[in-house]
């Protein structure tokens, strides 16, 4: 099983953006998925997340702004960023959590996607 994250580009403040993350093999059940976000110099911070029942939390910085969904299959999740601010820009890494048959969580995770936002 592998992620892959998409979408990421060079956009001018004020603008919209969407990232992909796009799941490859089979998982036995999801645990949810999360979107992160690493700015340069600065540790990796959550941004959003969408539970197995599709209870979506979102960091107070992003609330009202982006907006996390997934496709019909739950294999791809997204990311739609609006009103992006100059501190959106970070590398983006999505995390896709699989419940395994034996009753544990393995977690896969993307390489990520770079969004720059300039004025």
């Amino acid at each position: 099983v592998k992620v892959a994250e998409s979408g990421g580009g060079s956009v001018q403040a004020g603008e919209s953006l969407t990232l992909s993350c796009a799941r490859s093999g089979d998982i036995y059940s999801s645990c949810g998925m999360e979107w992160y976000r690493q700015a340069p110099g600065k540790g990796r911070e959550f941004v959003s997340s969408i539970s197995s029942r599709g209870i979506k939390k979102y960091a107070t910085s992003v609330e009202g702004r982006f907006s996390i969904s997934t496709d019909i299959t739950e294999s791809t999740l997204y990311l739609q960023m609006n009103s992006l601010k100059h501190e959106a820009a970070a590398v983006y890494y999505c995390m896709q959590c699989e419940a395994t048959v034996t009753g544990g969580t393995t977690k896969y995770w993307g390489l990520g996607t770079q969004v720059t936002v300039s004025s």
